[in-house]
C-alpha cells in the first residue's frame, strides 16, 4: 500500500469530473448556472449520484435535501469522518466554488479504492443544500438547520424573489429525503474549497491551512420614502429614500475602514422600487454584509450601522427598518484537524500558509457539532461567485492530496 508522498489522489480523474459536471446548468461566460433547487440542481445531483454508487458508496438524504454519500468503515460503531461542500452556485457563478470541495471528497473515495485503503471510521461525502443562499437566503441554510441554529419550518418557509418557498421547492424536484435533519453523529468534517482572494496566490502557497472563519452580519434594510417625479419636484421637497441608501453605503464604507485591520463591509444587493428613471423611488431594499474576526468588533459594528443608518433616514424624514437576514459568530477550527492539514501539506512537500476564510462556508456550521477544519486552495486574482473564476488542475490535486492524508489519518487506515 503506498504510504506517505506516494499517497496521492489522481489528478486527471478530479478535473474531469468537476468539467463534466460544469456542462449541467452552465452559464453564458464559462461557468455555471445552478442554482439551489432548481432543474439544474436536480440534474446534477443525479449525475453525483451515480458516480457515488459507481464508487462502491449508499446514499442517504435529509429532510432540506443533502446529500450523505457513505463508504463503510470496518467499525460498524465508529463515527464517521465526513468530508464536503456544496453543488449549488450563484446565478454566474464559477465552475469550482464549492463544487470542488465536493468532487475531491469523492475522488478520495475512489483512490482508496484504486489503492485498496481501508478505515476504521466510514467515510461520508456530503452536498450540503443551499449553501450559497442566491436564491433563498440565507446562505449555508441546510448546514444551519443540521446544526440546529434555524428550525425546519424557518427554512421550508424561505421563499426565492419569486415568492417559491423552499419546502415547495424541494418536493418538486424530488429531493425532498426522509432522514431527521441533524440526526447523524460526526467523528470529524473537513471542507476543500477555492479561496476565494488574492491571499494563497500573492503569497505563491499551494495550500491554504485555514485556521478561523470570519463572523458575518447580513442586515436587509427597507427604506421608505415617497414616490414623486424626478423632474417636477423640488429638492427641498422631497423624501428620497434612495439619497438616504447613498449616505449609508458611504456611512457602511467609513465604518469598515474604522475598524481596520480584518474588517470589511459592504453593498451587494439594492431593490430600488418602482424603479422608474423619471420616478423618486417609494421604497429601497438593500443588503449590508459586515464580517470580521472579532466577535466584539463584528458587533460594535453591527450596533454603530444600525444607529447611523436610522439617524441618516431620520434627518431626510425617510422610514427606516432593519432586518438580520444572516449571521454567524467567528469560528476558530479545532486545532488537532487544523494540525494535520498542516502536517500533511508538510510530507507532500507543499508551500502552505495560514490563512482565516473570508466567506462563510457549511463548515462554520459543522464546527458547532462536531471538530471541523477547512483546506483552501488558490484561484487567480482572487476572483469567486462570478464565472470567470479560475484555478489550477494542479492546485487542485494538491489541496486534495492533502485533504486525502488528512481525511484517512483521522479515519484510521486499518492493515
Amino acid at each position: 500500500m503506498p504510504t506517505g508522498q506516494n499517497l496521492r489522489i489522481n489528478p486527471d480523474r478530479l478535473w474531469d469530473s468537476i468539467h463534466e459536471l460544469a456542462l449541467i446548468g452552465p452559464g453564458i461566460a464559462g461557468g455555471s448556472n445552478r442554482q439551489t433547487l432548481t432543474d439544474a440542481d436536480s440534474e446534477g445531483r443525479h449525475l453525483f449520484q451515480r458516480w457515488c454508487e459507481a464508487a462502491g458508496m449508499s446514499l442517504g438524504v435529509d429532510q432540506m435535501g443533502t446529500m450523505f454519500a457513505t463508504l463503510p468503515g470496518t467499525d460498524p460503531e465508529a463515527l464517521p469522518v465526513y468530508v464536503g461542500s456544496h453543488l449549488d452556485t450563484q446565478p454566474t457563478g464559477g465552475r469550482y466554488d464549492g463544487v470542488l470541495g465536493v468532487l475531491a471528497g469523492l475522488e478520495i473515495v475512489r483512490s482508496m479504492n484504486d489503492l485498496g485503503i481501508r478505515t476504521r471510521h466510514p467515510i461520508v461525502v456530503v452536498n450540503w443544500a443551499n449553501e450559497e443562499g442566491a436564491r433563498f437566503a440565507p446562505a449555508m441554510l441546510a448546514s444551519g438547520v443540521f446544526a440546529g441554529v434555524h428550525s425546519l419550518d424557518y427554512a421550508y418557509g424561505r421563499k426565492d424573489p419569486d415568492g417559491k418557498s423552499y419546502g415547495d421547492e424541494l418536493a418538486r424536484i424530488g429531493w425532498r429525503g426522509d432522514e431527521t435533519v441533524g440526526a447523524r453523529k460526526m467523528h470529524a468534517y473537513f471542507e476543500y474549497h477555492i479561496e476565494q482572494g488574492p491571499i494563497l496566490e500573492a503569497e505563491a502557497r499551494q495550500i491554504g491551512v485555514v485556521t478561523h472563519c470570519q463572523g458575518l452580519w447580513w442586515l436587509e434594510f427597507t427604506l421608505t420614502g415617497r414616490e414623486a417625479h424626478t423632474g417636477s419636484t423640488p429638492m427641498n421637497l422631497r423624501v428620497n429614500a434612495g439619497l438616504a441608501m447613498a449616505r449609508i453605503v458611504e456611512m457602511v464604507q467609513t465604518v469598515a475602514m474604522e475598524n481596520q485591520p480584518g474588517a470589511v463591509g459592504g453593498v451587494g444587493q439594492m431593490k430600488f422600487a418602482p424603479n422608474s428613471r423619471n420616478v423618486l423611488p417609494g421604497t429601497v431594499v438593500f443588503t449590508v454584509d459586515i464580517r470580521t474576526p472579532d466577535l466584539a468588533k463584528l458587533d460594535r459594528m453591527r450596533a454603530r450601522i444600525e444607529a447611523e443608518a436610522a439617524a441618516i433616514a431620520a434627518a431626510l424624514g425617510v422610514g427606516c427598518s432593519v432586518e438580520a437576514v444572516g449571521h454567524f459568530d467567528p469560528v476558530t477550527f479545532d486545532p488537532v484537524l487544523v494540525e494535520r492539514v498542516r502536517r500533511a501539506a508538510e510530507t507532500l512537500g507543499y508551500s502552505h500558509m495560514n490563512i482565516i476564510s473570508g466567506a462563510g462556508h457549511d463548515a462554520c456550521w459543522a464546527a458547532k457539532v462536531a471538530p471541523a477544519t477547512m483546506i483552501m486552495c488558490p484561484c487567480v486574482g482572487g476572483l469567486s461567485h462570478n464565472e470567470a473564476e479560475e484555478i489550477s488542475k494542479e492546485w487542485a490535486a494538491a489541496g486534495a492530496d492533502v485533504l486525502f492524508h488528512a481525511v484517512i489519518e483521522t479515519a484510521e487506515i486499518v492493515g
